[in-house]
């Protein structure tokens, strides 16, 4: 895995004998999903060996010993703040540390929305972070939630500003986040009923599909066109003339789903129209059933001479 910026993030997923974990390892531009029979991390140490850009993960302990830098998810810390905050509403010791957090953030994020995620800009905070790190190490609490808050705060301290010395690093997981929620929605409906070899190969067709959804591409075209490097497919289509396929495309022959029908109609009568030619009216039909409700009886019919009907419908109405 290369790159400046990796997000990762794990899910539990229940199969029909046991249960599993899903991670995910994305960037702006790809996503790989892969099947892990539990949530140990260590073969994230041999894949991402290679890897020296930032990762962008939780708080959850497999990731603290990958040797590259790290940014936590500060959405992640926030959460858990305002929950300490609704627990401890009293807790003044506390809010003395999510306070300043809280204005410091603010002011970050505020150059993000100016600037952007560049470091020339976001560089300007680092007295900031280092004043508000001094200040906590200064700090000696009773409260249990404050001094658990400090405790976390000083073990993550080069870990949740990482991003302000880097270009293009978020200061949240969101990418990996959205990704999982894209496998969570199947899982919503397969508990229980998934084995190991079918979510393999799920999750590698959901590779593709979300990485080619991240490019801009459209995943049934590239898995018609029998390509095999996503990249190259891509050059080849801003090669091509561009050509625009409908709807239609997706369905097989002499199919045509209801929603499209009414449009393909409303096309023809207005084509009709632009001829000259009166387009077809449909008949109009009176729902006054005889008394034993065996057959409806249709009104404003017209002549015999000008109506297609078929032999069975011609016996129903005693016609030849």
């Amino acid at each position: 895995m290369t790159g400046v910026v990796l997000h990762a993030d794990e899910t539990e997923v229940k199969l029909r004998f046991g249960t599993g974990y899903v991670w995910v390892l994305g960037s702006i531009e790809e996503v790989v999903f892969m099947y892990r029979p539990n949530r140990e991390g260590d073969f994230l140490h041999d894949l991402l060996k290679d890897f020296h850009g930032v990762l962008v993960t939780d708080f959850y302990a497999a990731y603290d010993s990958i040797d590259c830098p790290q940014q936590k998810c500060l959405i992640h810390l926030m959460r858990d703040m305002n929950q300490e905050l609704l627990e401890n509403p009293f807790d003044v010791e506390l809010r003395a540390l999510t306070d300043p957090f809280g204005v410091l953030l603010r002011e970050i994020i505020t150059t993000i929305d100016k600037h952007g995620l560049r470091k020339h800009f976001l560089r300007k905070h680092a007295p900031g972070v280092t004043k508000f790190f001094q200040f906590v190490m200064a700090q000696s609490f009773h409260s249990e939630a404050a001094e658990g808050l400090r405790a976390r705060l000083l073990k993550y301290q080069e870990k949740l500003f990482t991003f302000i010395e880097y270009d293009g690093v978020t200061w949240n997981n969101n990418i990996a986040e959205h990704a999982i929620k894209r496998f969570a929605l199947y899982r919503k409906d397969t508990v229980r009923s998934l084995e190991e070899t079918g979510i393999r190969d799920y999750l590698t067709l959901l590779s593709i599909c979300h990485t080619c959804r991240m490019r801009g591409v459209s995943f049934l075209r590239f898995l018609l066109s029998r390509e095999r490097d996503l990249e190259l497919f891509r050059s080849k289509s801003h090669r091509r003339p561009h050509c625009k396929g409908t709807e239609l495309d997706l369905y097989p022959d002499a199919y045509m789903p209801s929603r499209l029908a009414g449009l393909q109609k409303l096309e023809e009568r207005k084509a009709q129209s632009k001829k000259g030619i009166e387009p077809n009216r449909p008949l109009t039909e009176s729902k006054r059933c005889d008394p034993q409700g065996s057959r409806s009886v249709w009104s404003n019919l017209p002549e015999p001479s000008t109506m297609i009907v078929h032999s069975k419908e011609c016996r129903n109405w005693g016609m030849p």
